[in-house]
């Protein structure tokens, strides 16, 4: 039987020049059993008409959020029910911010907070637009909310441009849609990860902390359960949304998520330690807001080790597949190499954070990951996608080992 056999997906259609596309992207999904229905922008009708896409769809195209003849059957929830699938492609870059803002202005964007369905989006702009700072922000507000990015790639682009913000080629967005749907890998794992800094209290009001913003063990979350794992996520405090499908279980402290960790890894297939964990906390923590001395210029604060919570997880009877993260700025592969070794881990990604561009509060990252016997480079991506192809590794070599 072919995959996409009787999958319902509904394609939105918005205004860029990719748009021309659509109609052989329209034909390759049903030829794999899909069946499709459009909705297109107001835009995407200055690119290409919906008669060509009823053609190949066979099926009237939707455009219009107030048409009297559709909404006599509440058109706009019945399509919304309808699809397994909402595929928006190509996905411009005020499309994004939409989805990102929640607004509800057009049939595409209704349709988007009216589904159950998932949404996939295939971005298309110009590469400057692309890397602007309110796109990115944008991307990551959506990926939070559970909408998968596929895309964009590099290339040259229809205004002479050339760099990241082509929408994929047909080709790859029909395997894609195969894959999708495809049997998930991960179904029945249980993936535990921890995110984000802890905060080390001086007083009621002052803490120890680091510049970690928690995006890479949140999209390590979004990858996992893009491919069928039951995720627990153990964060820090971080400014950005987790996947609504994982359990999310918030901390403050190393001791807090200490305790948190050891009491969800007796049940997870695969740990994670992404998490920025203060090596050291404060041992006699203030009871009130500590006051400046007259003619005192310095104050000492003794620092107490805190538990080694990957160190820990790796020593449990029944272990699960234990991963580490090495943030450094020096010596990257040795100190990534003798944290392996030392805390009996499986596999420990490691990143070079003192370059411009990837790691703390960066939207993209570059990591090399270490196994006893294998070393394994993911290039500069978004975290997302580095997300993506870690996730993948670690099955891989978690297969192996079992």
């Amino acid at each position: 039987m072919q995959i996409l056999q009787d999958k319902n997906i509904v394609l939105g259609i918005t205004g860029g020049i990719a748009a021309y596309k659509t109609p052989e992207l329209v034909r390759r999904l049903k030829d794999h059993g899909a069946n499709v229905r459009v909705v297109m922008t107001e835009g995407a009708k200055a690119f290409i008409t919906p008669l060509t896409l009823q053609a190949v769809s066979a099926n009237a195209v939707s455009d219009s959020l107030l048409d009297p003849q559709a909404e006599l059957a509440m058109g706009h929830i019945e399509l919304a029910k309808w699809a397994d699938l909402l595929l928006i492609a190509p996905t411009t870059a005020d499309v994004i911010a939409k989805l990102a803002a929640g607004l509800a202005n057009d049939l595409l964007s209704t349709l988007c907070l009216a589904t159950a369905a998932p949404i996939v989006v295939c971005p298309a702009m110009n590469q400057q637009m692309w890397h602007a700072k309110a796109t990115q922000a944008n991307i990551n507000t959506i990926a939070a909310r559970d909408i998968t990015l596929w895309g964009p790639a590099e290339g040259e682009q229809a205004c002479g441009d050339i760099g990241k913000g082509r929408m994929l080629e047909v080709d790859d967005i029909v395997s894609k849609t195969c894959e999708f749907f495809s049997v998930k890998s991960l179904a029945n794992q249980h993936w535990v990860i921890t995110a984000g800094p802890t905060r080390e209290a001086i007083d009621p009001v002052r803490y120890i902390s680091n510049h970690s913003s928690g995006k890479m063990g949140y999209a390590i979350a979004q990858a996992a359960l893009n491919a069928g794992a039951k995720v627990t996520l153990i964060s820090g405090p971080v400014g950005i949304t987790a996947p609504s499908a994982c359990q999310l279980i918030n901390v403050e402290s190393a001791v807090q998520m200490h305790q948190q960790a050891m009491k969800m890894a007796e049940s997870a297939t695969v740990f994670i330690a992404c998490a920025a964990v203060a090596d050291y906390r404060v041992e006699n923590i203030a009871e009130q807001k500590i006051k400046k001395q007259a003619g005192q210029d310095s104050m000492k604060i003794n620092l107490v080790k805190n538990p080694d919570i990957v160190a820990d997880v790796a020593q449990l009877a029944n272990k699960p597949f234990t991963v580490g993260f090495a943030a450094e700025t020096q010596d990257v592969e040795q100190y990534a190499l003798g944290k392996l070794r030392n805390k009996n881990l499986d596999m420990i990604a490691a990143n070079d954070v003192s370059k411009a561009g990837q790691g703390f509060n960066s939207s993209d990252n570059a990591i090399t990951v270490f196994t006893a016997d294998d070393k394994h480079d993911i290039a500069l991506a978004s975290k997302h996608e580095v997300a993506k192809q870690l996730v993948a590794f670690i099955e891989a070599k978690a297969e192996l080992k079992s």
